[in-house]
Formats: C-alpha cells, sequence, structure tokens
C-alpha cells in the first residue's frame, strides 16, 4: 500500500489540527521540522472538522486547512465534514 501525507506550516495555528489529524489516524506519523508538520499515513488519511472544533472551540471550515497547508499527496475525498488522502481506494 502507498502512503499518502499532508505537510501544514509549523505555527501555533496548525498545532490543534496536526493534534486533531494524530488522534484520529493512530496508524498516521507526525514528523515535526523546524518549518513544517508532515503527516504520513500508509493507505489514508482523514481529517475530520468535528475533532478539529472540539481542539479550537470554535466552528471550523475545512477550507481553512488551506491557509497553513505546504503540500499534500494522494487522491482527495473531499466533504464539508472530512478531507480524506487516499489512494486507489
Amino acid at each position: 500500500m502507498s502512503n499518502v501525507f499532508i505537510a501544514f506550516q509549523s505555527n501555533d495555528e496548525t498545532r490543534p489540527i496536526v493534534e486533531a489529524i494524530a488522534q484520529d489516524n493512530p496508524h498516521a506519523r507526525v514528523e515535526s521540522m523546524p518549518a513544517m508538520v508532515k503527516i504520513d499515513a500508509e493507505g489514508s488519511l482523514t481529517v475530520k472538522r468535528e475533532s478539529i472544533e472540539e481542539r479550537l472551540g470554535r466552528r471550523f471550515d475545512l477550507q481553512e486547512l488551506h491557509v497553513n497547508l505546504v503540500s499534500l499527496s494522494g487522491h482527495i475525498a473531499e466533504s464539508d465534514d472530512e478531507f480524506t488522502l487516499h489512494w486507489n481506494r
């Protein structure tokens, strides 16, 4: 199975987003670098709006991910509630 990944700028805005993704995807590996955080997973990776909102304490539109997005790899399946990266599902 191939890996997918998503990478964000490393800052205070992305910290709760990365924490939520890591909790929802226990198979994922989080790699912190000085300027970015990369989350790598085999097969698929799902970002859940509800998990991010719980950490932020406010409503969150998944389109806000793009503000601090550096790069991603995989096919995208997107709804108002989830953003999933995958290969050949």
